[in-house]
């Protein structure tokens, strides 16, 4: 089955290209569309739609026994085997601002386990690749997470729910908690990115509240085989996940709630 996944972790990095040249292609763009969701913070552009139909009509025509949910469409199929969880553009509020710091994410699950896993930010040319049990790595180079022993010396990542405006419980509690005992907090906006720079010691340490299956599905796998502690830690708002460097995570999970 290795050989499976592998071969699936090909197409993968495939098709992460070709939707992050779709992606280039609109970036910085004087004319591009964007239309809200939910609210002023939750945006969608036309790049979202063309990157991912790009990677929906390949997956139907060459995998149609698949499942697929991506963030734009949705569960695609009924229960299947094999699964594709999709994240055509990740950090979208960056891309729109003309801002680097955004990502294709592709996660493959068998019988519901993720096996395989891309992360490909296009503008800055990174591609974080992952195959359970077989580590992870980043333009084909192995990646290992951070090995600082200590919180104060520690850089974390973290993001804010979409509705930031009408729910208190917004993560600014957590952020206060764990500031005045760490070196740096970054938002770079790319929950994926956030998770792959964790796996490749960049950063120490990275936790969100109310994300969803695509924003998390490739990165935790490429986080776990990078040697992070990965924690789902709250049930109530979606997806609420942790991810540090081993040694530092019992300090860093203790302060969110």
């Amino acid at each position: 089955m290795d050989r499976t996944y592998n071969y699936l972790l090909d197409t993968a990095i495939k098709l992460a290209r070709r939707a992050g040249e779709v992606q280039l292609g609109f970036f910085r763009s004087d004319h591009l569309r964007t239309d809200t969701k939910i609210n002023e913070s939750d945006i969608v552009t036309e790049a979202d739609r063309a990157s991912e139909d790009v990677v929906i009509s390949y997956i139907r025509d060459h995998y149609p026994d698949h499942a697929i949910l991506s963030e734009e469409s949705g569960q695609l199929g009924d229960d299947a085997e094999f699964r594709w969880v999709i994240d055509p553009l990740d950090g979208t509020t960056n891309f729109r601002s003309g801002l680097p710091n955004f990502s294709v994410s592709i996660g493959i699950e068998h019988c519901g386990i993720t096996q395989a896993g891309v992360v490909y930010a296009p503008y800055l040319g990174e591609m974080f690749t992952a195959v359970r049990g077989q580590g992870a790595f980043l333009n084909g180079k192995p990646i290992k997470c951070s090995r600082i022993p200590s919180l104060s010396r520690a850089v974390l990542a973290t993001g804010f729910p979409v509705d930031k405006d009408v729910n208190p419980d917004n993560n600014l509690d957590n952020v206060a908690r764990l500031l005045p005992h760490i070196r740096g907090l970054r938002r770079l906006g790319s929950a994926a990115i956030d998770i792959c720079y964790t796996a490749a010691g960049f950063l120490e340490g990275y936790w969100e509240l109310n994300l969803h299956e695509w924003d998390v599905c490739a990165g935790m796998l490429i986080a776990s085989e990078a040697g992070c502690t990965v924690e789902l830690f709250r049930p109530d708002r979606n997806i609420c996940l942790a991810v540090a460097a081993p040694q530092l995570f019992t300090s860093i999970r203790s302060k969110l709630k």
